[in-house]
């Protein structure tokens, strides 16, 4: 009996060991993936083109002029 028992505990210990195994290579795959990734996307990053800008400063324009807008309204309630 003791020997059916050592060989179920060995061969549930080689199956998870297993398991274990490739989670880990596949976590590892994953993480160096990752890092590929960003790296890419670090070297692929240029300057904005000339119409982008113009659209972010017209939206920063447009925040700017609500934002004082609303700070007058509130100075004058304040008063």
């Amino acid at each position: 009996m003791t020997i059916i028992n050592t060989l179920i505990f060995a061969a549930f210990s080689l199956a998870a060991g297993v398991a274990l195994g490739n989670e880990l290579r596949r976590r590892r795959s994953a993480e160096e993936q990752v890092e590929e990734l960003r790296t890419q996307l670090k070297h692929a990053r240029g300057p904005l083109p000339e119409r982008q800008l113009r659209e972010i400063r017209g939206v920063l324009n447009d925040a700017h002029k609500h934002i004082v807008a609303v700070t007058k309204a509130l100075e004058k309630q304040a008063s």
